[in-house]
């Protein structure tokens, strides 16, 4: 296994520090979000299954000639039915370190959930005795001086927030294409990838691209919403309304920013209203039908790369 190893930790390395730069700084992923976005998070769970294969791999490699084989015979060695002979130093630690790798990795995302959770049930509380129901529609309007708009997910509980400074900045088309930008948000369950990608930041903070992931996929998301947006309404209304809502984003942060982790950015939160006015008012074309199943094919390869070389027996060894 250790050619499997090997093949695993340049894979993470790659995975880890040039490819998300790579696709931070390309232009086409604002012409197809969507194939943007499952791109990203095949380079998050590869690179994630990567990193914790290769220090399997290495650590097993004396058990056996593939990752299940290896396992068993370690099952076998902490019962004490069979030797330790062969397991040296660093193929303990490589074993431990990969344990506690997925143990922080998965505590990290459970911790999280619940510090959102928390945060968006105390912020619905708020809400709760701060705002007034609008229409029948799950919108909520509050008293406030800046021109406001953002969801909050939960199930069946979502609502969509406007600040009564928003709707008397806004014409009708406006406001419309304001509420389906936050619909989007809620419907396509964007939280969820933003959660996913929030932990992954914590978890490891060290991974400076971590943070580019996290601000690539927070652009590509509003994108998406904007898309959805155009559908009820024109680019040029669309960015109106995209103005007016930036300019009370400053210096708050939204339920959604929170989920992000970006709240204090306003690099990041400028730069994205910057990229989403400059593609509506370009009009950017939609990336062909064949580059983004080539897109799509190639996140499918990237996830089964790493699985087949673990799961299946004797694709690879030594």
């Amino acid at each position: 296994m250790l050619i499997t190893a090997w093949f695993l930790a340049v894979l993470a390395i790659i995975l880890a520090w040039p490819a998300p730069v790579l696709l931070a700084r390309s232009s086409w992923p604002s012409r197809s979000p969507f194939a943007a976005l499952v791109l990203w998070q095949a380079i998050g769970l590869a690179g994630g299954l990567s990193m914790i294969g290769a220090m399997l791999c290495y650590g097993l490699s004396p058990l056996g000639d593939n990752l299940v084989a290896g396992l068993h015979a370690l099952i076998l060695v902490m019962l004490g039915s069979q030797s330790t002979e062969g397991l040296g130093f660093w193929h303990a630690f490589a074993l431990s370190t990969a344990g506690v790798l997925t143990v922080h990795l998965l505590f990290t995302l459970l911790l999280t959930y619940v510090r959102i959770s928390t945060e968006r049930r105390r912020h619905r509380e708020l809400l709760g005795i701060l705002s007034q129901p609008h229409g029948d529609s799950g919108t909520v309007v509050i008293a406030h001086a800046a021109p406001v708009a953002y969801c909050l997910p939960g199930g069946a509980r979502s609502i969509t927030v406007l600040s009564d400074s928003l709707m008397e900045a806004l014409d009708e088309r406006e406001l419309a294409a304001v509420l389906a930008h936050e619909d989007s948000h809620l419907t396509q369950r964007h939280h969820l990838l933003l959660w996913a990608f929030a932990a992954w930041r914590a978890a490891l903070p060290w991974l400076p691209t971590t943070r580019v992931a996290q601000r690539a996929v927070n652009e590509l998301l509003e994108m998406l919403a904007d898309d959805a947006a155009l559908k009820v309404s024109d680019a040029g209304t669309l960015v109106r309304a995209v103005a007016v809502v930036a300019d009370g984003q400053q210096p708050r942060r939204t339920a959604l920013d929170a989920d992000t982790a970006l709240a204090g950015d306003d690099a990041a939160v400028s730069a994205t209203t910057v990229a989403r006015v400059k593609r509506l008012l370009a009009g950017v074309p939609t990336l062909p039908a064949a580059q983004r199943a080539v897109v799509l094919a190639s996140s499918v390869l990237l996830l089964l790369a790493p699985t087949a070389l673990l799961i299946v027996p004797g694709v690879v060894h030594l």
